[in-house]
């Protein structure tokens, strides 16, 4: 299996935490990239559309919208979501299957470090129109909570990484490409006349269920949870004690903080 098909592998079985812990692209980046085309697009490609949180923020702002997702659980979560302007369709990053310039925008939300970055920046060159956009959107995690909440995550999350590098089974299930490196890949390639980095936040409600089920959203505590189950068990269950005892059972607002980086053709 090749690195590619890890990583597609790598979301298979827990599309349902997935679409309701992550958190929905917000409007932001959608104004920018109106901005710099200048006009409404007719097509979007979001690549690694997963369940689709990140390919619908696009239904009100482009006349057809193209969802690219090779793992098969993630786009059968995304096609409840489609309509007579939002589609799936299977495939990869640097293999679409989608004809020369037929995108205004392309866009990557909390993917592209799952990608091969020179054969996908080679592809989105492919059906990228003259003048279109091409972004990636990154979150980082956790979303600001408490700060015991957050020390919480971070702990277990720490524990997690950790025995992805230790455990070889578990390292060898994925390939994963630096997102610091994003906006170096998208100036290296020299596919783009302008390239640049924004950060900004979004607020959205959440609760400690959802808290618990973004660290369970992860690839990487899922592939420990399926491999090694014994290794970490017990710590999710410690923590989902303690964010349920510090949290509550009341709702409450969090911020997601996101780097993008931009490239126009």
């Amino acid at each position: 299996m090749n690195n590619i098909q890890k990583n597609a592998e790598r979301f298979k079985g827990f599309a349902d935490i997935y679409d309701r812990a992550r958190p929905s692209v917000p409007l932001y980046p959608v104004r920018v990239i109106l901005r710099y085309l200048g006009n409404m697009p007719e097509t979007v490609v979001d690549l690694g559309s997963g369940t689709g949180l990140s390919t619908v923020i696009w239904r009100d702002y482009a006349s057809q919208i193209i969802g690219i997702e090779p793992s098969g659980d993630m786009r059968a979560a995304a096609q409840t979501k489609a309509d007579d302007k939002v589609s799936f369709r299977e495939g990869y990053g640097n293999a679409t299957g989608l004809p020369d310039g037929c995108a205004d925008a392309v866009v990557c939300s909390q993917s592209f470090h799952w990608m091969e970055p020179v054969s996908t920046l080679k592809e989105v060159d492919r059906i990228l129109k003259n003048g279109g956009v091409f972004a990636t959107i990154d979150c980082e995690w956790p979303p600001v909570a408490s700060w015991e909440a957050e020390k919480a995550y971070m702990d277990l999350y720490g524990k997690v990484k950790k025995l992805e590098k230790e455990l070889p089974d578990v390292a060898d299930t994925f390939t994963r490409y630096d997102k610091d490196k994003h906006l170096e890949n998208i100036k290296k390639s020299g596919y783009f006349r302008y390239t640049r980095e924004l950060l900004f936040a979004n607020t959205e409600k959440c609760d400690a269920r959802r808290l618990i089920d973004l660290v369970l959203s992860q690839g990487s505590t899922q592939t420990v949870l399926r491999l090694h189950p014994d290794k970490i068990v017990e710590d999710i269950r410690k923590f989902e004690e303690k964010v349920t005892d510090l949290l509550g059972d009341t709702e409450f607002t969090v911020d997601f903080s996101y780097k993008m980086r931009i490239g126009v053709k």
